[in-house]
Formats: structure tokens, sequence, C-alpha cells
């Protein structure tokens, strides 16, 4: 463990809970209850190995479409998530320093879901050690179209076209570069998520369903990671 050198950012699919619900027989919505649980031990394991930024792949612009029923559980789920942030896990967030990030398009969640996340952002702002993203109703190309909006009001405002790879950065939702994606399901595809920031991220993906992701995966990730060769294109 203490040989062992960790991402400095690491984004994870939380792929499969359906497929765990349908598997043992439940409804969607509870695969998604499961899959809860599994993420606030994940962050807990996280927080443990002294990673500095965790990205979550939790709600993506595309599930929203889903049968309105699951979407509406999901969104329960949601809240009842946030409101232990704001209670059970205010603690945790503080011993660890954690800022927390909530990325998306808030326009399409509902308004006191959005209000939780206000209040969790403005709460932990002033930490800096740890950095957690949920990305919730998020997608990369949402995120890239937002950027380039912002830099064309800015040019028109100004009179100035100025698009660089800085300023691009700049505006993103997500700030720096991810090092590790953690997929579970066992889907080879990045599923819209972070296109800028993982460019140059190694990929590694589990059969097993997020439900089931377990402490021991997550270390079999960080040292199969460990053993990549990274030359970032060179």
């Amino acid at each position: 463990m203490n040989e062992m050198i960790m991402p400095k950012h690491i984004a994870v699919i939380l792929d499969g809970n359906r497929r765990w619900a349908q598997e043992n027989g439940l409804k969607p919505w509870e695969g998604h209850k499961h899959g809860s649980e599994k993420f606030d031990k994940f962050l807990d394991w996280c927080l443990e190995l002294n990673i500095p930024q965790i990205s979550a792949y939790v709600l993506s612009t595309e599930n929203l479409k889903r049968p309105r029923r699951e979407v509406l559980e999901i969104l329960r789920l949601l809240k009842k998530q946030l409101d232990k942030f704001e209670t059970e896990k205010a603690s945790l967030l503080d011993k660890y320093e954690v800022k927390v990030n909530f990325c998306g398009d808030m326009r399409k969640l509902p308004p006191d879901l959005v209000r939780v996340m206000k209040r969790i952002m403005k709460r932990t702002e002033k930490y800096s050690k740890r950095v957690l993203n949920l990305l919730i109703a998020y997608g990369g190309r949402f995120e890239l179209t937002e950027v380039f909006k912002k830099l064309v009001d800015a040019a028109m405002k100004s009179g100035k076209i100025q698009i660089t790879q800085k300023t691009i950065e700049e505006n993103l939702l997500v700030s720096g570069d991810v090092d590790l994606i953690i997929r579970t399901g066992g889907m080879n595809r990045l599923s819209n998520l972070l296109p800028w920031q993982a460019t140059y991220a190694e990929i590694y993906v589990t059969p097993t369903l997020w439900p089931d992701f377990s402490r021991r995966e997550l270390i079999k990730a960080i040292k199969w990671f460990n053993d990549m060769k990274r030359n970032f294109g060179k």
C-alpha cells in the first residue's frame, strides 16, 4: 500500500445498478439505492487513501430520459443522499477538508435538490485539500458547449476573440486532468464523461456491478494504474 502512487484525480462511472437489481429480483430504483449506499463507502475509501480529487458520474443527461418513475426515484435518492452530506457526512467533509462541487445542467433538476447542492458547495468552498466533483445531470458535450458559449459571450463583450487551451480549461466545470477512470459493469466506453479532462486518463474496466464494488477492487485498480507506463503521447 505505501509503495503505491496514488492517482491525483480518479473519476468513477457508477454503472450496473439496474442490472444488479434485475439479477436480484428487485425494481431498478432499488439497485440505485444499493448503489448510493456503496458510494458512501467508496468516498470513505478514497479519503482514507488520500486521493486529492474524485469525480463521480452520478447521473448523466441521458439518464434523465429513462422511464419517469425510475428518474423520480433516482432524484429522490439523490436528495436523501445530499441530506446526509449536510448532516451525517458533514464531519467527514470537515475532517478531510473536502470541497464539494456539483457539475451539470442544474436547470434539469428539482429546485429543492439544487438548493441543497448550493448549501453544500457554500459550506465547503473554504476547503482545498480534497475535491469531490459530483456529476449530476452532466454530459461532456453539455460541458464543452457551455464553455464555448461563455467564451463567445466574453469575445462579444470585449470585441476580441481569444480561445486558447488555457481559456477553455479555466471555464470547465471540472478542473484538472483525470489520471484514472474506473468503470464498473464491464462496458468499455466513456459514456460522455469528461472528454477534455480524460484525454490521457488510464481506463480500468471491471465486470463487477457497482453495488458489488469493494475496497479490494479499488486497490486492484490503483495497483493496475501503477503498472501502466504513462507517456502522454510522447
